[in-house]
Formats: structure tokens, sequence, C-alpha cells
């Protein structure tokens, strides 16, 4: 017999035979196990109703039928617990087929009282690290979340990557990519990441400012220095000390203000519009822009100077149709937000999250959250589906929601991971939500399938 272990993890067997169960369940009692056993499959729905259970031990040709199906049936129920099939040396074939669809083992019987307790604890320590995997997965999905940093694509992980490494370090950071890709997230992770998260951020929109307005907002003015200025106002480089500096569209600089940003960067002092004492400062830059600044400096209207103080590490976001594995978790994410300001809850069904996947949005993330928006606002049901969406769109879809559209600079992977979304949503949608038959629809095991709706971020759906 295996060495005694304190265990409190309790154990429900599920057989209709019952000097079998009561061996068995004296087997694991001595091993430190509390056990639960039951003798048909009604019995064991109640108990797991009313008891929760570390592990199920369950033998497949049970009561009323005595055929697989009723403990097939059972294991498809049980999804959050691992399942130790028992089965008879006959069985082997039928007891594979039990694991394709779930099971986390089988045992043939007879059964040996070793081997029983090192199968039974193999799987709970196993089932225990996934467990804890999926809490540290959780956990840092929700510190993602809390920095804007949401998807499951290959450009979004090397995104936190990169801020991850360059966070705790001073080099200024210049973000460059098509407009509504989440600049300005980034520069907040990068922000939140480093030393100087408890400091400052303040964000300035070079061209939201006129540009003879943009010195005074940046060095800050002495009252008297021009008609209107009836104080002292302090700047906002002098707002940034011991922070972080955002300079947002930094392409739309004027040239002259330029020269004098650089000059700032370079001593790290300045003097206030209209003032004679020095201010110095101590900010981290990180600039953003949607031009190409190369090209700005070979025509002139970008000062090349600037350009190499301010790129000491380029990153480059990507438009959202290049990346649309990121596409259901983003909505998901804005849905939640949306849920709870609207107070009811709001999801996508299947064709509608396939609709929203497969546009080329050419305001990539704001726009996708804008339409979202757009569409939880005018939605009468729970379910968001295709015919809200038509609603929105003037009864036109931009495109078919029942093909995968061509989409400008469409790589064969992208629509590769088209198509296998739209697959499992369908798949999925068939059978009611049920994974188990989805991935047999599909091909696929079911862990397969698993790994696949993690990788996009699909969610279950919702037939209630």
């Amino acid at each position: 017999m295996a060495e005694k272990l304190i265990l409190t993890q309790r154990i429900l067997l599920v057989d209709d035979e019952p000097a079998f169960c009561e061996l068995c369940s004296q087997w694991l009692r001595q091993v430190g196990y509390h056990v639960d056993s039951c003798h048909d499959i009604a019995s064991a729905q109640q108990q797991l109703q009313q008891q929760s259970y570390s592990l199920v031990l369950l033998d497949l040709a049970l009561p009323p039928s005595f055929t697989p199906q009723e403990g097939l049936k059972l294991l498809n129920d049980i999804s959050t617990i691992p399942v130790i099939v028992l089965t008879g040396h006959a069985d082997r074939e039928l007891a594979l087929a039990a694991i394709a669809q779930g099971a986390w083992d089988f045992l043939a019987k007879p059964v040996d009282p070793d081997m029983l307790a090192i199968v039974v604890k193999r799987a709970l320590t196993k089932h225990s690290l996934e467990n804890e995997v999926q809490q540290l997965k959780a956990q840092l999905a929700e510190q993602q979340t809390a920095l804007g940093l949401i998807g499951v694509s290959q450009h979004t992980e090397m995104l936190r990557n990169l801020i991850s490494r360059i966070a705790p370090t001073d080099v200024s950071v210049l973000i460059s990519g098509p407009s509504g890709t989440g600049k300005e997230v980034i520069a907040k992770a990068i922000h939140q990441l480093s030393y100087r998260k408890n400091q400052p951020f303040i964000s300035v929109h070079c061209g939201a400012i006129p540009s003879e307005l943009l010195e005074s907002e940046l060095f800050g003015y002495k009252k008297g220095a021009f008609t209107g200025a009836d104080r002292d106002r302090q700047g906002l480089l002098a707002l940034a000390h011991q922070g972080t500096l955002f300079l947002d569209e930094i392409g739309e600089m004027p040239l002259n203000m330029q020269v004098k940003l650089l000059r700032v960067l370079q001593e790290g002092k300045f003097y206030p519009v209209g003032g004679r004492e020095i201010v110095s400062i101590d900010v981290r830059l990180i600039s953003a822009t949607n031009k190409d600044l190369p090209h700005a400096v070979n025509t002139g209207t970008f000062r090349d100077d600037l350009y190499y103080r301010l790129k000491g590490i380029t990153i480059n976001t990507q438009r959202l149709a290049d990346r649309p594995e990121d596409i259901p978790i983003l909505a998901q994410h804005f849905l939640q937000h949306y849920s709870q300001k609207h107070q009811r809850p709001l999801q996508l069904d299947a064709n509608a999250l396939h609709w929203f996947i497969t546009q080329p949005w050419p305001g990539n993330v704001r726009e996708l959250k804008n339409t979202l928006e757009s569409v939880a606002a005018i939605a009468q049901q729970p379910v968001i589906g295709i015919n809200d969406i038509e609603f929105l769109n003037g009864n036109k879809l931009s495109q078919s929601s029942n093909t995968i559209p061509e989409l400008p600079n469409e790589t064969l992977d992208n629509q590769v991971r088209h198509l296998e979304i739209r697959l499992i949503l369908d798949a999925l949608q068939q059978v009611q939500g049920n994974r188990t038959h989805a991935a047999r629809k599909l091909g696929l095991s079911r862990q397969g399938l698993l790994k696949k709706m993690e990788r996009y971020g699909i969610q279950d759906i919702d037939h209630s």
C-alpha cells in the first residue's frame, strides 16, 4: 500500500457494485482521502449538485441502462474536475474513447490498490497544477486589462514583452503606427510599469494645440508675458517633473517648437514664456506618431536631430485587421464595460462575432470600440446579433455575415485564422455550446478545441 498522505480532497466513486465501492473506499481512506459512493447516474448527479469533489471515479456502464452512454453523458456534464474511468479489460477501447472526450485516465478492473492510489494522486496533482496555471493566467490577464494591453495575438504578446523590458529604464520611446491602434495605451503601460508610476503622466496632443499656443502650454508663462496672461501658469513640462511626458502626434509639431523642445531634452531646463528664472525638469519622454517620420526628416518637415533624440527605442503598432484573433477578447472587454454602463448583460452571438472579426477596421481599435458602444446602445436583447448590426448600418452590412471578406493585404495566416474562428463558432452554435460535441464535429480532441478557443479568445455560446 502507498505511503499514507495527509490529504483533504473528497472523491466521488460511482459504480453499480456496492462491494467494489466499499473496498475501493477503504483503500482511498487509508491514504487520507474523503470518499463518497453511489451506484447510479441519478444519485451521482445529485451528489455532484450537493457536494464539491476534487475527483470522480466513474464506471461507464451504470443503471438504468447499463450502457456506456449513461456514463459518457455524466462525463460530458463534469467539466471542472478530473474524472478517472473504471472499466473491464475488454472495454479498453471504450476507455480510450472516454479519454478523448475529456476523462483524465482510466483503470482496468480488477483494480490494484497501489495503482489506484498512484493514478488518483497523479490526477489530483496535475489538476491542482493546472488550476494554479489558470489562476496565474487570470492574474496576468487582470494585470494586462488594467494596463489596457488586451489581446492574444503574437503582436500583442510581443508588445507586452517589449514594454516589460523597457519600462524600468529611462530610454526615450517612439511609438509609430496607424491611428486608433492604442499608442497612448502603450505609453501609459510603460509609465505604469516604471519607477515613475506614482508620479504624473502628462499627455500632450501636439496636433490639437494651435501652434501659437503650444509654447506657452508646454513651458508655462509668467504674469504679463502676453495679453491675457493675468497670472503665472505652470506648463505641462513642469507638471511632468519626475514623471512621464507623452507627446502624441509629435509629427504635427511646428519646426520652431521642435528646436525649443530639443534644447529642453538636451539640457533638462527651460525658461517659462516671459520668465527669467530657469526651471529644471526630470522627465521620461515617450512620443507617438502616425506619420512616417524618416520621410518627414528627408523632406525637411521634421528635424533629424530631434528625431534621433526621440527614437531611443521604436515600437511599431499593427493594424487591427492584421491581428483578428485579438478582436473576440477586445469585444468581450468592451462589452463588459458597456454591460455595466447599461446595467444589463451583453454579448455577441456567433454570426455577429464573425462579422466583427472579418471587418477591415480602418479606424482600428478605436473604431471597433465605438461600433460596439453603438451596437450595445441600440440592442434590445442581451445577445447581440446580425439584426442589431444591420439596424446600426441602415440594414446594409459592409460585408456578408456568411462569407469571409478579402481584407487589404490579407495574408494566408490571417485567412486561416478567420476560417478556424468561423468553423469553431459554427460548431459550438450547432451543438448548443457543448465543447465535446463541437470538438468531435471539427475532428479535434476536446483539449485541442479548448486550446484554440483560448488562443482566439472565444467564449462559450450562451443559449439561455
